[in-house]
């Protein structure tokens, strides 16, 4: 209870400001969050050091994103009157506790990590893989812990994140006092990772294969156009696969007419529907949803100085909130020497 009513459990996500966001990051975290936001006390983190790691030449790159990564959060509808925003290097509690995390973390464990593992490959580092990166799983429990968050939207691959960040918790609790509540991973429904429009890999920010929040509706139909489908589906008449098409992959996301969607498919399969009518169905079905996030978008941009307020206000009330989390680690640890 706090001032006689329930507290509400904390919660905490967030984007690496590095990129417009996609069609991907539409389902498989802006929606969850507004799914999120009456029931949680939702932290949305603007992730700018995460995205140093792997950007560090470029850091104009990361401030010019900044204001656009929220700007798309908030034209979905997640409501900076019910979710705290904030730029994560603004808090410098999250360094403090990054550093004494690695205490508990050994070099091993990091190497270990699928996620990391996994990026690192995609990114091609081979041996020369910067420190910073290869430790972003302890800055991410950093990020998690300092709010005092116990519940973070996630991935599936995303989920050994969220274990590194429970055997840090359960580490430092044993080591010292309970201090830090266990993390839950709440996986969303839809995967955030959508094919991209070639059907080659998942919908990425920089590798020409999304269609971005922000796309015009020219754009976006050029895109739907040239998505890959069956190339064995030459003539209308051929029959034609729906496994692996991904114009179908996107309608069965959000086309909300499923009775139709079904005889559609048969008919394809069948043989009798060219791909120009399957790709004029989702161009409409996806106008209709982006449509109204690109006008929220435009407003919104229109007044930079708000979102500034937003986010200025948003780290404030976190800094606050990881300052009396230091405090209680300090504490904890017997290192509050004054």
């Amino acid at each position: 209870m706090e001032n006689g009513t329930i507290k509400r459990k904390i919660a905490l996500t967030g984007d690496r400001p590095t990129g417009k966001m996609h069609l991907g990051h539409y389902v498989g975290s802006f929606k969850n969050r507004v799914k999120m936001q009456d029931d949680y006390d939702q932290f949305i983190l603007v992730a700018d050091v995460q995205a140093l790691t792997d950007n560090a030449d470029n850091p104009a790159k990361i401030r010019a994103n900044i204001l656009e990564t929220t700007i798309d959060n908030i034209a979905c509808g997640v409501d900076p009157h019910k979710n705290t925003f904030f730029i994560q290097s603004m808090v410098p509690e999250i360094a403090d506790l990054t550093i004494y995390f690695l205490n508990l973390v050994t070099v091993s464990r990091l190497i270990r990590n699928p996620t990391v593992k996994d990026e690192v490959n995609q990114k091609g580092y081979g041996q020369n893989i910067p420190a910073g990166f290869m430790c972003y799983p302890v800055s991410q429990a950093a990020d998690i812990l300092c709010v005092k968050a116990c519940v973070v939207p996630a991935g599936e691959d995303q989920l050994p994140m969220i274990e590194q960040t429970n055997e840090i918790v359960d580490k430092f609790n044993a080591l010292y006092t309970a201090t830090f509540p266990r993390v839950k991973a709440i996986v969303p429904r839809i995967a955030a990772r959508l094919s991209g429009t070639d059907g080659k890999s998942k919908m990425g920010k920089s590798t020409g294969n999304a269609i971005f929040l922000a796309d015009s509706s020219k754009v976006l139909a050029e895109k739907v156009m040239n998505m890959y489908t069956d190339p064995a589906h030459i003539h209308a008449t051929d029959p034609g696969h729906i496994e692996g098409n991904v114009v179908f992959e996107y309608l069965d996301v959000f086309d909300n007419d499923p009775k139709g969607l079904g005889e559609l498919k048969e008919k394809y399969k069948a043989g009798g529907v060219g791909d120009v009518v399957i790709k004029k169905r989702l161009i409409e079905v996806l106008e209709n949803e982006i449509g109204p996030i690109r006008r929220n978008r435009e407003e919104l941009a229109q007044n930079s100085d708000q979102i500034l307020k937003i986010l200025k206000e948003g780290t404030e009330r976190a800094c606050n909130i990881s300052a009396k989390t230091l405090r209680d680690v300090k504490t904890a640890m017997q290192i509050n020497y004054f």
